[in-house]
């Protein structure tokens, strides 16, 4: 099964986060076609969670938590991560509620 295309996934994503009144902006761009996605959810309470892709045993490519806690620890290891690889696409969405909607259909 063919995948996506990096920019086509955000802009889905995005355009689903936005159509639920979820904020989420695009803190680093990577590239296009094979960059690799972070996503931050910031819960505007000074804690955050950064949400990356893996694959499975299985071969499917669930969301796994990386990294949480405080929201400047969060962010060093955003920093890690984009200096290790500079296609790197972060995003980052705003929900009190700690809604991400990485796990809605289409979106896995």
């Amino acid at each position: 099964m063919a995948r996506l295309s990096t920019l086509v996934w955000v802009d889905a994503y995005r355009m689903r986060l936005e159509i639920a009144g979820i904020p989420v902006y695009v803190v680093a761009r990577g590239d296009a076609v094979a960059g690799a996605v972070l996503v931050k959810l910031n819960t505007l309470d000074g804690r955050a969670t950064l949400y990356q892709r893996i694959t499975a045993m299985d071969g499917s490519r669930p969301w796994d938590v990386l990294s949480e806690g405080p929201e400047a620890e969060v962010d060093a290891t955003v920093a890690r991560q984009r200096g290790a690889d500079p296609d790197l696409w972060v995003l980052e969405v705003e929900d009190r509620q700690g809604r991400h909607m990485l796990d809605a259909p289409g979106l896995q």
